[in-house]
């Protein structure tokens, strides 16, 4: 097999992967489907504000300890491989779990957080994995490409299993509801396997096992003198908290109106759909590999979100729209920020920035504690307007970054 056919070959395989995920990820939804169970479960702001911690920030950290592990691996898909089953083991775990409960209670708030915790950072285990496997095995010029792509066929998916999500939640009662879509996560994750088995993977070079104290020293150095890298964590730690803003927007909601598994399905249509129609966007008018203006547009759109879930709390229809703006944003991120990362790192140290990216996001672990601490303070309405103010920072990160295909 030539070096074309191996290129043609990974590049399929990362699309099955992207499928098989985006159909698992709408049935565990961080931004609607978890939240709503968590507060069925009787969680409070504070609950709500950890779990975005773990789900978001606490993953991203997590990164800093398991980069020394597969920094000097030369094959990378072994520890990938182990780090999604892992996956699938804790989403099976909870689905079951639930299934043999019912009713609210703080253990079993705290039972959810913990099985939640296991299948986020094994998430973060593989991920770094994953995002080295990427870098070493699609050619630059073709990575904005298949992230762009990725997203795309993701969106798509994903319109069929939010559906399909709307009418479990809608047509089982309480804990079935949500026992049954964690048991179907755990098996589709499984079956998103299958894009990796395909990759074919050369060595990578032989690298120095890093302690933990190596590794500070190692991220010390990076931020000192890589100016782009000190911009990157500059920018996921303003305006990338709005990944774990998100999730606060169903218990606001909740104070507002009910809401029930119907409406739950509803939030994740719409915000399906506004997924996918920025990624049919960016993909039919995005020219070249500019990130450039879609920085801005992450930025400016993430800070209009909190105000927007304020304005639009009259009525569950109104709110419901604000998803399609979470939808967006969330696509966004999941184009601008590993696109960037691989852009200002190279393959000799890309798993060590992912590393630091990850370690770096300290705000994404502190923000939503912090939030769900201040809400039950001074409420919604001030903590969102902080938020969106915060939020606008990164335009100094977004006008500053340079590299090739950022300009």
């Amino acid at each position: 097999m030539n070096t074309s056919q191996i290129q043609k070959r990974n590049f399929a395989a990362f699309l099955v992967h992207a499928l098989f995920l985006a159909l698992t990820m709408n049935f565990i939804d961080i931004n609607t489907v978890v939240p709503n169970m968590l507060a069925e479960s009787g969680a409070t702001s504070l609950h709500m504000g950890i779990l975005s911690s773990i789900m978001i920030g606490g993953t991203s950290f997590m990164q800093l300890l398991f980069a020394g592990i597969i920094f000097p691996l030369r094959r990378k898909k072994p520890a990938l491989l182990a780090g999604i089953y892992l996956r699938v083991a804790a989403l099976i775990t909870l689905g079951i779990f639930l299934r043999t409960l019912s009713g609210a209670g703080l253990w079993k708030v705290w039972t959810i957080l913990g099985l939640m915790t296991v299948f986020s950072f094994s998430g973060a285990f593989a991920n770094i994995s994953y995002t080295d496997i990427l870098g070493r095995t699609i050619e630059p010029s073709r990575r904005k490409k298949l992230l762009t792509l990725k997203q795309l066929i993701a969106s798509v998916g994903v319109i069929a299993s939010a559906l399909l999500v709307k009418v479990i939640l809608s047509a089982l009662p309480y804990p079935r509801n949500y026992s049954t879509l964690f048991l179907l996560a755990g098996t589709l994750l499984g079956l998103a396997t299958i894009g990796f088995w395909m990759i074919r993977e050369e060595d990578a070079p032989v690298k120095e096992k890093l302690s933990l104290g190596k590794r500070f020293v190692a991220f010390a150095q990076v931020i000192k003198g890589d100016r782009n890298m000190r911009l990157y964590l500059f920018l996921i730690n303003t305006s990338g908290v709005i990944l774990s803003t998100i999730p606060f927007l169903i218990l606001f909601g909740r104070t507002k109106f009910t809401v029930d598994g119907s409406l739950i399905g509803t939030f994740l249509l719409v915000q399906m759909a506004g997924s996918l129609l920025t990624n049919m966007l960016l993909t039919f008018l995005s020219k070249g590999q500019r990130y450039r203006r879609l920085l801005y547009l992450f930025v400016g759109l993430g800070a209009a979100i909190p105000p927007a879930a304020l304005l639009a709390s009259a009525s569950p229809i109104l709110f419901s729209l604000v998803f399609l703006l979470t939808g967006s944003s969330v696509a966004l991120y999941q184009i601008v920020a590993p696109g960037v990362l691989l852009e200002i790192s190279n393959d000799e140290n890309r798993p060590l920035y992912s590393g630091l990216a990850g370690a770096g996001s300290i705000m994404n672990i502190l923000y939503p504690i912090l939030a769900g601490a201040l809400v039950a303070a001074i409420g919604f309405v001030a903590v969102f307007i902080l938020t969106s103010l915060y939020i606008l920072l990164g335009f100094y990160a977004a006008r500053r970054i340079q590299c090739e295909r950022i300009l």
